[in-house]
């Protein structure tokens, strides 16, 4: 118990402050484009800070491109522990296999144990920690000493139990949080006025109470250890009509238990941190005794609790502090079982903050002063982030918020036409990923869709900055456009997202260059509209503003070459899970044909109310056949496209022709006046259902 007390887990801060350090640098140096294994390595940070820590050994994860070889045999040994209980009774002969990896995986586990125990034994140092107390302590009933067995058996315990439930709740903490963005942003905000643009002190983590409540929130919806067991020591009646005999176990199923609409409301579903602020959590526990129970259960309870609380305290405020983080918006959370339970290939993109690079950042963490304002200057001023097409010209800034594909498909366009009207991209990227920061001196067009009044998934956050933001001159040196996309049967919120970005850019200093364009997708003629409002608004006030100018009735490069190929083999580019309609009725008698559709999901796939269906269409044949006729093309011919713009398109490879036209170009939409017959842009096709 002392190795674990109040100040022995004080004391490990600075050793918790190393291993969160290697992990900011090295999502730092990933770059912002960078998809990171979030789970992975949370789970290196919590193995590396447990063995550091308690043990002062240094697993070095973040230095192998793997996961220490600890990690694998312990999944593979807990998930044969559970098969082992289920076995069928037969001869262990047929088991050999199992038995001979089962072996095996205790063999990794013991010897990972065992290096750690000799290290200790061959330095001489007066630590107090967890080994320590293991290697000197007696007991002072019996006056003797732990074995160097049990002290392995007790190694392998505690570097299971120490990195693996601390992995699983920062890995939900972040799911939650990039699934709320006011959540997001409160969190942020508390860690900026705590904590500031310094480094991150023991003391700064008591003052850090609204990052306390998601913790303690994400613990109640996304317990690491969902269930528990206890034992009966006597006979009895639970809750007066449910007997009980001596001896016989008892699963508490947590899951269940924090959702209790008596003790935690009619929301007791939905993630809201601010139920568990101090005040009201004291109340609930006082009012409602073990209604929060994720460490376990009396004199059984988690022995590390503080140790964990510490640890992800401090990683959160550090990751908050310095990054910015984007979530892939088709992420749907699915859950992965070991010996607790994780979020399944969790990934996000991680952003420096504040014109931060890598190096500012090291400096930063390491306490060597705050980041120079020429620093960040340099950093604004460096390589463009995002994907873009790159070349001569004023740098323009694109982003969007799109669901379905078609904001992403305009921003992409403006994109494509940039340079015909002396501009070069210098981001083209998600408005999550300018959350915070905007550039100046550049025009910045937005182009983003309202979802029943709420913010694409991927802009969210960006959209909860935006309405946080108090300075009416913040933004004063900031130049934006704004195009939005909306379905008119949600009439009352059928623009809002873009009216809230062009308006809030307004009240926070930021110019508006042309007035807000603005479609509506119902009537099929959005991409209409988006080059109406481009060629007559945007590209004339863009050209006026910075000087530049384009080529008259010039028809704008596509950034696309095609390669007329014959090849046979066929290379398919659809990554989806597919789905069988079992059932269709059709419910109207007017011309206005209306389905019922029945839809059996693959296998591991579940719907709720609300989810979207995303749909990939196939042209008719007839339809594919006259534009492969329209461009003589034979039938069998491929194409091999080659861009250095971001498309939907098969690219860099070698597809047929009537595949490409038939499942990724959309044809039956009327060719708008400046495309005509030049077959410059190809249009995603995609459909979506509520």
């Amino acid at each position: 118990m002392p190795a674990f007390g109040p100040l022995a887990i004080r004391n490990m801060f600075p050793e918790m402050h190393d291993i969160a350090t290697q992990l900011a640098m090295k999502w730092a140096r990933y770059g912002p484009n960078n998809s990171i294994a979030v789970t992975d390595d949370f789970t290196r940070l919590t193995l590396d800070t447990i063995a550091l820590c308690s043990m002062d050994f240094r697993f070095n994860s973040y230095y192998s491109p793997t996961l220490h070889p600890f990690i694998e045999a312990m999944g593979n040994f807990l998930t044969e522990c559970g098969a082992r209980a289920q076995r069928l009774p037969l001869p262990s002969l047929l088991y050999h296999a199992q038995d001979q990896k089962f072996n095996a995986d205790i063999e990794v586990l013991r010897k990972t144990a065992q290096d750690v125990l000799d290290a200790r034994k061959a330095e001489k140092t007066d630590r107090k920690d967890l080994l320590t107390a293991m290697l000197n302590g007696v007991d002072p009933k019996t006056g003797q000493r732990m074995s160097d067995d049990l002290i392995m058996d007790n190694l392998i315990t505690f570097l299971i139990a120490g990195h693996e439930t601390t992995s699983g709740l920062l890995s939900f903490s972040f799911y939650q949080l990039l699934k709320n963005p006011e959540t997001y942003e409160k969190a942020q905000q508390e860690v900026d006025r705590v904590v500031g643009t310094g480094p991150i002190t023991v003391d700064h983590l008591s003052k850090l109470s609204y990052l306390s409540a998601i913790l303690r929130e994400t613990l109640r919806l996304n317990s690491p250890i969902p269930i528990f067991g206890v034992e009966a020591k006597e006979d009895t009646l639970l809750a007066g009509k449910y007997p009980v005999k001596k001896g016989e176990p008892i699963a508490n199923l947590l899951a269940k238990a924090h959702l209790d609409p008596v003790v935690f409301g009619d929301d007791a579903n939905e993630f809201k941190p601010e139920r568990m602020l101090d005040e009201n959590f004291n109340r609930l526990n006082e009012e409602f005794p073990n209604c929060w129970k994720p460490f376990g259960n009396g004199m059984r309870a988690c022995i590390g609790r503080p140790f964990a609380w510490q640890e992800a305290l401090l990683v959160m405020a550090m990751l908050l502090q310095n990054f910015n983080f984007v979530l892939d918006p088709h992420y749907t959370l699915g859950l992965k079982q070991t010996l607790t339970i994780k979020p399944k290939d969790l990934h996000f993109r991680a952003i420096l903050r504040d014109g931060l690079t890598p190096t500012l950042l090291e400096q930063r963490l390491a306490g060597k002063g705050e980041a120079t304002k020429e620093g960040r200057q340099q950093a604004n001023g460096s390589a463009a982030e995002g994907k873009s097409g790159g070349g001569d010209g004023v740098p323009i800034t694109i982003l969007y918020g799109s669901n379905s594909g078609t904001c992403e498909a305009l921003a992409q366009r403006v994109a494509t036409d940039a340079t015909s009207h002396g501009f070069s991209v210098a981001k083209l990227d998600c408005l999550d990923s300018a959350k915070g920061k905007l550039p100046t001196g550049q025009p910045i067009v937005i182009v983003t869709s309202s979802y029943e009044g709420q913010p694409p998934d991927n802009a969210g956050h960006f959209v909860a900055w935006l309405e946080g933001m108090k300075n009416d001159a913040a933004l004063k040196d900031v130049s934006y456009a704004v195009f939005g996309c909306g379905h008119r049967d949600w009439a009352q919120t059928f623009h809002r997202i873009p009216k809230l970005v062009d308006s809030s850019l307004e009240k926070s200093g930021a110019t508006r260059l042309v007035n807000i364009g603005l479609s509506d997708v119902s009537n099929a003629a959005t991409f209409t509209d988006f080059e109406s409002w481009e060629d007559g608004c945007l590209w004339p006030a863009l050209e006026e503003k910075f000087k530049t100018s384009s080529s008259d009735g010039a028809i704008p490069s596509s950034g696309m070459t095609v390669e007329v190929l014959n090849p046979r083999t066929t290379a398919l580019r659809q990554d989806v899970s597919e789905a069988v309609v079992v059932d269709t009725k059709v419910l109207t008698t007017g011309k206005e044909v209306k389905k019922h559709i029945e839809i059996k999901l693959p296998a591991g796939m579940t719907y709720a109310a609300g989810d979207y269906l995303a749909i990939l269409p196939i042209n008719p044949d007839e339809t594919v056949r006259r534009a492969m006729r329209r461009f003589k093309l034979p039938w069998d011919a491929h194409l091999c496209i080659k861009a250095d713009i971001l498309t939907s398109l098969p690219v860099n490879a070698s597809v047929p022709a009537h595949h490409i036209f038939g499942s990724y170009i959309e044809l039956a939409q009327p060719a708008t006046k400046r495309v005509g017959d030049s077959f410059v842009y190809f249009t995603p096709l995609t459909r979506k259902c509520y």
